[in-house]
């Protein structure tokens, strides 16, 4: 899957990567802005791994959490990504470190 690249799709994609929902990606240089060439992970049953991506911030209504508020995705089992002062990372490193911020998306 090719997509426009930015620093905020590099940095979830790098977090979907570390975390197994993705297999890599590699950045295309375009002589633009570049574009992100993602490679999708499969199970052996020829399935997807990513089963449930939600966007929940989006630009006409974003949605931002104090530390104490940052939403669960399956009750732990998947991941909330957040962009925050430290930059962009995992509900769960969110909670180690004590800080908030825009909750992006959730994925399971």
């Amino acid at each position: 899957m090719d997509i426009p690249a930015s620093k905020l799709k590099r940095a979830i994609t790098k977090i979907l990567v570390d975390k197994g929902y993705v297999n890599k990606y590699i950045d295309v240089d375009d002589g633009k802005q570049g574009i992100l060439r993602i490679f999708l992970k499969y199970d052996d049953y020829g399935d997807p791994v990513i089963q449930h991506l939600k966007r929940i911030s989006k630009p006409g209504r974003r949605s931002y959490a104090p530390k104490e508020e940052i939403p669960r995705s399956l009750n732990g089992l998947g991941i909330v990504i957040v962009s925050t002062s430290r930059g962009v990372m995992t509900d769960k490193e969110a909670r180690k470190l004590n800080v908030g911020g825009e909750v992006l998306c959730s994925v399971y």
